[in-house]
């Protein structure tokens, strides 16, 4: 683990990750409180939930594409410079008294459309800098970082929402992403590019058009996850996974709003239990992962949140209900350990983009799904519109534990 933080780059990585979650984190809860005080609507916060997976719907076909070709830290920075200039408009339409619903829908796409890029890249890019054997180490300090800053966001927006409103939430979303973008500067210098192995002839090669090139190699990503059951059981369970987890916002607000009565102070005791359950993880992942192996700890984490799922708007008092979304979040940390690490073991790093983009597309396609369904069932039966995402985490359990064989990372 040691060698890991004496990689410099490495470590900028991991500092960029928990401060712009520090940003995103308040951003996410202070857009999604706002936009439930000005609708009282959980459609509205379904909604907000699915524009941030129409950017993904539409790019995560072709950008695995673009991960697996060009420098994976240069494009970081680009995804960063621009996120930034979006969040500074609109913070100073919201300073202004101006902001209004479908600004901020427009921002959140926007904002998404990077995320759904910046995620497999960052991934990718770990990967692409980490010795084989240090990947759990790695995707631990990741989850470290990006819980750390979740946790001071979690902690302190709603607390400072009712004091800097809107705008000021904006504005240090925005100041994180300028922070985020000078350490992935320092991350190295010059041009990288993962070197791919020559599987074609060159007057093939010479032969293709752009438009050929592309399908060959988006087919190549297809055709890498043909006779490896073991990474398709794992994307599927990874898909539903984040597809039950983005869903989490069209109802943590209403449960801190309608069951306990604890307005935005109690919804930021919700995401400060997530945050310090997942930053509790990065303690004892690398030795679950090691002692119960890396899809046994997967599917134990999927049965955890399933229970606390279901069982948390049921909680008698809020600090109940805290407890649950920080056993919750110490789950979905290990999960999120667990399963990077198996991904970047099985598969190689020319591939890493397009076979991590597989998987991303389909939890969006199911978060679109799930955001209308729960934002449906909630507006009539907050409890079962937790249960509705306790389900999924159950299908993801049941994916987890299914048995597959394991094939190591090859070209």
């Amino acid at each position: 683990m040691r060698s890991i933080l004496q990689k410099p780059g490495l470590r900028y990585i991991f500092i960029a990750n928990m401060v712009s979650m520090l940003g995103s984190g308040m951003n996410s809860a202070a857009v999604a409180w706002y936009i439930l005080q000005a609708t009282h609507s959980k459609m509205a916060l379904g909604v907000f939930a699915v524009v941030q997976t129409i950017p993904a719907v539409l790019m995560l076909p072709f950008t695995g594409i673009i991960i697996d070709r060009e420098d994976r830290r240069r494009l970081v920075m680009m995804l960063d410079a621009s996120r930034a200039v979006v969040i500074l408009i609109v913070s100073v339409l919201a300073f202004a008294g101006k902001a209004k619903v479908w600004e901020l829908y427009l921002m959140n796409t926007l904002v998404a459309a990077g995320f759904w890029m910046f995620w497999p890249t960052i991934t990718a890019l770990i990967q692409e800098l980490t010795p084989g054997e240090e990947f759990i180490h790695a995707n631990t300090f990741l989850l470290a970082g990006v819980q750390g800053g979740w946790l001071i966001a979690g902690s302190i927006v709603g607390f400072v929402y009712n004091k800097i409103g809107l705008g000021g939430v904006l504005l240090i979303d925005f100041s994180t992403y300028l922070v985020s973008f000078l350490c992935y500067f320092a991350v190295r210098k010059g041009r990288h590019v993962v070197p791919r192995p020559h599987e074609l002839r060159t007057d093939i090669v010479a032969a293709e058009t752009s438009v050929d090139r592309f399908w060959r190699e988006m087919w190549e990503g297809l055709h890498f996850l043909r006779g490896k059951p073991a990474v398709v059981l794992l994307g599927v369970t990874w898909a539903l996974f984040l597809g039950a987890m983005m869903t989490g916002v069209v109802v943590i607000a209403p449960l801190s709003d309608q069951i306990f009565h604890a307005g935005a102070k109690g919804y930021g005791w919700l995401n400060a239990g997530w945050g310090f359950g997942a930053l509790l993880s990065a303690l004892y992942a690398p030795i679950v992962i090691a002692g119960w192996g890396a899809r046994r700890a997967v599917a134990i984490s999927m049965g955890i949140m399933t229970i606390c799922m279901i069982l948390s708007p049921l909680a008698p008092v809020l600090a109940l209900a805290v407890a649950a979304f920080g056993i919750m979040g110490s789950a979905r940390g290990l999960s999120s350990v667990a399963i990077n690490s198996s991904i970047m073991e099985q598969v190689p790093q020319h591939f890493m983009g397009r076979v991590q983009n597989t998987f991303y597309f389909a939890g969006t396609l199911l978060q679109i799904a799930l955001a209308f369904l729960v934002g449906a069932v909630a507006q009539f039966n907050l409890i079962a519109g937790f249960s509705v995402i306790g389900l999924v985490y159950a299908i993801a359990f049941a994916t987890a534990i299914w048995p597959a064989k394991t094939v190591a990372a090859s070209s």
